[in-house]
C-alpha cells in the first residue's frame, strides 16, 4: 500500500487525468482531493472515476442545484509512531 502522500497524488493525477478539475488540500490529519463534476461528465467515465476514489479512505458525492456536483475523496496522513503509546497516565 503506498504512502498516504503517494495516495492522494495518484487519486488527483487520475481524476485530472479524465477531465476533471482538481483542488487538493492539506489537513491535520488527511488529505482531501475535490473536484467539480460537470452536467455533461460522460456516463461511461463514472466507473473509472470510482475505481480511483475506491482508493481512498472515504469519498462522496455533494450535489445541489444551488452549487452542481462536487466529488470528494480524503486520504488519511499516517499516525507517527511513539515510544509511548500508553499515554501520559500510566507508568511501568
Amino acid at each position: 500500500m503506498p504512502a498516504p502522500e503517494v495516495s492522494a497524488g495518484l487519486i488527483a493525477a487520475r481524476l485530472s487525468a479524465v477531465g476533471l478539475t482538481v483542488r487538493v488540500n492539506e489537513h491535520a490529519r488527511h488529505t482531501s482531493i475535490e473536484a467539480e463534476v460537470p452536467e455533461s461528465f460522460p456516463a461511461e467515465t463514472w466507473r473509472e472515476v470510482l475505481e480511483v476514489v475506491a482508493g481512498a479512505d472515504r469519498f462522496g458525492l455533494v450535489a445541489s442545484s444551488a452549487n452542481g456536483r462536487t466529488l470528494w475523496a480524503a486520504v488519511h496522513k499516517a499516525v507517527p509512531a511513539t515510544g509511548d503509546v500508553r499515554g501520559p497516565g500510566h507508568q511501568r
